[in-house]
């Protein structure tokens, strides 16, 4: 079949422009509500200003950061779940490989990386939504241990006892909040992107 005579189907269907975007409001809530929890008990030497931060208080910023948890977990679980069964998953993030990483991230510096088939993921890209799957869910295993310690003692155990589940928890909130960063730095240079997230983009197959 022809180009010209194939039906167009959207980069990103529905359920994926949904699912993304319930994803970073749930992100959103959890890590500013997280901050103002932080700043109730440091583990370093700074806090963050009380005007990034949600809750107001202790207790209120608990309350924000345990709904955006179950928000952020069931929702998460939808996406993973449609990508696996739906074949979603093999085909739009793998292959990856250590060599096509560095050879897809060197022609981005460059300027070389093409953007023009918004429904392929190179393996930049690749890579980094791969790590943001695994790095919300060591978030929320490391959250469940901090949140009822005593039930999950072999998780507990795992993550280096309760303080460990805290440093675990508080550096992949980090690496969250690079990966957020990165990608909305991303977005702005090419702005398409958001269109297409938004309202979908319509791609001949």
């Amino acid at each position: 079949m022809s180009q010209s005579s194939a039906s167009p189907k959207a980069s990103h269907p529905r359920w994926l422009r949904l699912t993304h975007w319930l994803n970073a409001l749930a992100v959103l809530v959890m890590v500013t509500s997280g901050w103002r929890i932080y700043n109730a008990s440091p583990l370093y030497d700074f806090s963050f200003p009380t005007s990034i931060t949600l809750g107001g208080w202790l207790g209120g910023a608990l309350q924000w950061h345990f709904a955006a948890m179950w928000f952020l977990a069931i929702n998460g679980l939808v996406y993973l779940l449609i990508n696996v069964f739906s074949g979603r998953l093999k085909r739009r993030f793998f292959p990856v490989s250590p060599n096509g990483v560095l050879r897809d991230l060197s022609a981005a510096l460059r300027g070389k990386l093409g953007h023009a088939d918004l429904s392929h993921y190179n393996q930049v890209q690749r890579f980094a939504y791969l790590f943001v799957i695994i790095d919300i869910t060591l978030l929320v295993l490391s959250g469940l241990v901090l949140w009822k310690s005593v039930q999950f003692p072999l998780l507990r155990e795992l993550l280096w006892g309760y303080e460990g589940a805290r440093r675990v928890h508080f550096f992949a909130m980090a690496l969250l909040v690079a990966f957020v960063a990165v990608h909305l730095v991303m977005v702005a240079l090419v702005p398409k992107t958001l269109l297409a997230m938004i309202v979908g983009r319509k791609e001949h197959v």
